[in-house]
């Protein structure tokens, strides 16, 4: 087994030489050009590019922009779903020596502006129709943008901005430019240091607008070949490609580490063709966010309602029957035949080596979920600002009660201890971000003394020597008795159930804690047709009995696995989703509290206040600028009460 992980290790080029992403591009095109990096699916076909094609186009792409008037120091925005063409322009715009700044796809328009503006982007790869709308919509909010480049052609004939380009006219400019000198590109490549600022990355902005972390591109190589000594990969491997390029970790998979390993990386045609995508590649390691890993394991949950009873008997069995060997530390053979062994071919996990989650906390139900089905879950912790994640399970020790141990050379101490050793979270490694751009104050305000970074994470150190994470600091809450609980902890043992999607614990100095849920609105619908119960809408259908009564049951078994006093005492179920769009999220889909406490303020009181039945009558506003009335009632479920009648509760959705 050593010998095994040590041969990829030693085969890892030397980072400190090749510094820089556009370097190992070089590298790896001169030295293994005909082997495919990356895949994507297209029209239902996969296409195939090689390490020589990639360098080739981000080559004509660094020589196009420049033609652009694109300089050392200027930024570079990128807006669009995973493709490879991102991973293109990106590397290109490092190779120039310029500073990359990935927004999130679905960002607003107003968030697409703030960023801009903020940032004084000079040019902005936008992936297809949708996108050029958004940015052209801005006109005069965005006045740094001289260019937009498109890839996708479809829908931008009708446009005559000039700032508009198709990718494909650029990089024509480019290789003319590289025929005219052909050493110009080599040139800017070897102008690259490790020290170069090369990726400005948004923060999660839980609290207000995000900050840009300014990323160093030979830290997040340093830092990648740290997490393949903790998890290693090879050129064999095949990576799918699915959280947004913005976030940190996606860098870190999708562009250093498969910079250094050489390992592939795939991009499935849509979101919704993932399942089926991920099938077809058969990839070796993923990475999904809490929310990817609590959906898939509602779907499996949802499509067993609509097998047949032998089915349901089959599962229901292998489910227990392996969950009883994961609490003994073992496999189950049985489970494995009758149920794990055909469901992780059907989830396109047979070949996973590593499967991870990171950004928020993942329920310890959901993660016993996927153990016992044979996937090899690790947990990984960390922060945009110290290069995403820095600590991890190994592979033979994994605890779905933490986040693992560090990496090599990173330092973790617990600040301000109570007497079970909880405290915050406070991290140095010499891999960390230089700074916020522009943005001296809360730079400063984010390190202590000798290069620590406060982590605003409350923590300990298990006696195995794992790190426990248990929320925010300042999401730690305290009831009016003097009770301590971490919000997010029921949180996530409520949406293990495959019919909530979202909820919010609410209990900071009240004399009870309380819930607002939203449901899985693709998951009850279902069993609500399953169950002939007629509905109309969201709000509708959230309204009936029926689910209101499905939802106490959920609710109720969560509070029989928690302690008496962090038991959820009243719950109501929202009339609409939580949505990023509305701030309710953010962009990496974690609860934004302040927005919730604010928002709902008027429905948290009443429900606290006694309230049997709320009134709500508000408007929402959707993207495309339409807007709804929602006229309803509220029912809070009182759960030291009994069960309501089924004709009570009945509401009204305008």
């Amino acid at each position: 087994m050593a010998d095994a992980i040590a041969a990829p290790l030693a085969a890892y080029p030397d980072v400190a030489v090749h510094d820089t992403m556009p370097k190992l591009l070089a590298l790896n095109a001169r030295t293994h050009p005909n082997d495919t990096w990356l895949r994507e699916k297209d029209l239902g076909i996969w296409i195939s590019y090689t390490w020589a094609q990639v360098a080739e186009r981000v080559r004509n792409i660094t020589l196009g922009l420049t033609t652009l008037g694109v300089a050392r120091g200027d930024v570079v925005g990128l807006l669009g779903d995973n493709r490879p063409e991102w991973l293109m322009g990106e590397i290109a715009t490092h190779a120039l020596g310029g500073m990359s700044l990935g927004i999130y796809r679905d960002a607003l328009a107003d968030e697409v502006a703030y960023l801009v503006t903020y940032a004084d982007v000079a040019v902005v790869f936008a992936e297809d129709e949708e996108q050029v709308d958004k940015l052209l919509s801005l006109e005069e909010k965005i006045p740094t943008v001289r260019h937009i480049v498109y890839s996708d052609p479809r829908g931008i004939r009708k446009y005559d901005d000039p700032r508009l380009i198709s990718l494909k006219d650029l990089e024509a400019r480019g290789a003319a430019e590289a025929a005219r000198d052909p050493a110009a590109y080599e040139r800017l490549v070897a102008q690259g240091k490790g020290e170069d600022i090369a990726i400005l990355c948004t923060t999660s902005g839980t609290t207000s607008h995000p900050k840009l972390a300014m990323l160093a591109g030979g830290a997040l190589l340093r830092h990648c070949r740290a997490y393949l000594d903790m998890d290693p990969r090879t050129s064999a491997d095949e990576y799918v490609s699915v959280l947004q390029m913005p976030w940190i970790m996606e860098q870190i998979y999708a562009f250093g580490q498969s910079l250094i390993s050489r390992m592939k990386v795939n991009f499935v045609e849509e979101q919704e063709t993932l399942m089926a995508d991920m099938r077809e590649i058969g990839p070796s390691f993923v990475l999904f966010a809490p929310r990817v890993w609590e959906q898939i394991a509602a779907d499996v949950r949802s499509r067993m309602m609509d097998s047949s009873a032998l089915k349901r008997g089959m599962f229901e069995l292998g489910m227990k029957l392996g969950l009883k060997a994961l609490e003994q530390g073992r496999r189950s053979p049985l489970a494995d035949f009758i149920l794990f062994r055909a469901l992780r071919d059907r989830l396109g996990f047979s070949h996973l080596k590593s499967a991870a989650t990171g950004g928020a906390a993942l329920g310890p139900d959901t993660f016993r979920f996927f153990l016992a089905l044979g996937v090899p879950m690790r947990q990984l912790y960390g922060q945009t600002e110290l290069l995403g994640a820095y600590t991890l399970h190994k592979a033979e020790d994994v605890d779905f009660d933490t986040v693992g141990v560090p990496f090599d050379g990173v330092e973790i101490r617990i600040d301000d201890p109570d007497k079970n050793g909880l405290g915050e979270v406070v991290t140095r490694h010499a891999n960390a971000f230089t700074g916020y751009f522009r943005n001296d104050e809360e730079t400063a305000k984010s390190f202590v003394d000798g290069g620590w970074m406060r982590t605003g994470d409350a923590g300990f150190f298990n006696a195995r020597g794992h790190l426990v994470v248990i929320d925010r600091v300042r999401d730690m809450a305290q009831t009016a008795q003097g009770d301590r609980f971490s919000p997010q902890y029921i949180e996530n043992k409520l949406k293990f159930s495959p019919y909530v999607a979202e909820a919010v614990v609410l209990g900071d100095g009240r004399d009870s804690l309380a819930a607002l849920i939203c449901i899985r609105f693709s998951i009850v619908s279902k069993w609500a047709e399953k169950n002939r119960i007629s509905f109309t809408t969201y709000t509708d259908l959230s309204a009936r009995p029926e689910v209101i009564a499905l939802l106490r049951k959920e609710v109720e078994a969560v509070n029989r696995t928690l302690p008496e006093k962090q038991r959820i005492g009243r719950f109501l179920l929202l009339y609409k989703e939580l949505d990023a769009d509305d701030g309710e999220l953010t962009r990496t889909r974690k609860v934004r509290r302040g927005v919730i406490n604010e928002r709902y303020g008027p429905i948290i009181d009443a429900m606290y206040g006694g309230e049997k039945v709320i009134d709500v009558d508000t408007t929402i506003t959707f993207q495309d600028g339409t807007r709804q009335r929602i006229k309803t009632k509220l029912d809070v479920i009182d759960l030291g009460a009994p069960s309501p009648r089924k004709d009570d509760g009945k509401r009204r959705a305008a």
